[in-house]
């Protein structure tokens, strides 16, 4: 799934769409994603300057969207339908190593439990193979519009 196709999945634009590719889906199961990092995003002018890390709070965050896109498929649902899910909470999260511009995350998530309107799920974060970050999330559904 491209970058174009995952627009009709998540409301999130530049500078906050933090999933650029999907690359394996299983209904119901779990979603594998790409994040590249690169220097020019907005975040590292002052997340450090001489020492640029992408943010934990993002890695998080980017988890969050592959989850999300997990649940619209899953639920064969698209922002056009008048739904959105948002994170609704996050638990046992724990970053083992820096990630860098230049690198290129792995996003792993797996459902734990679907229910009608929110969804647990595990998150793994890796770059070249090394976990970077783990964390259970609680998505909701909300109805819009």
């Amino acid at each position: 799934m491209d970058i174009m196709e995952i627009q009709k999945y998540l409301p999130h634009r530049y500078p906050f769409l933090l999933v650029d590719r999907v690359v394996e889906f299983e209904e119901n199961k779990k979603i594998v994603c790409i994040k590249n990092v690169t220097i020019n995003e907005p975040q590292f002018t002052g997340h450090f300057p001489n020492a640029p890390v992408f943010p934990g709070v993002m890695i998080v965050e980017a988890l969050a969207q592959a989850s999300g896109i997990l649940a619209f498929k899953s639920r064969n649902r698209t922002l056009d339908d008048g739904y959105i899910y948002y994170l609704a909470g996050t638990d046992k999260t724990k970053f083992k190593r820096s990630v860098v511009p230049g690198d290129q995350i792995r996003l792993e998530v797996e459902i734990l439990n679907l229910r009608k309107h929110w969804m647990k799920t595990t998150g793994k974060a890796y770059v070249d193979g090394q976990l970077v970050c783990s964390s259970l999330l609680t998505c909701a559904e909300q109805q819009v519009g």
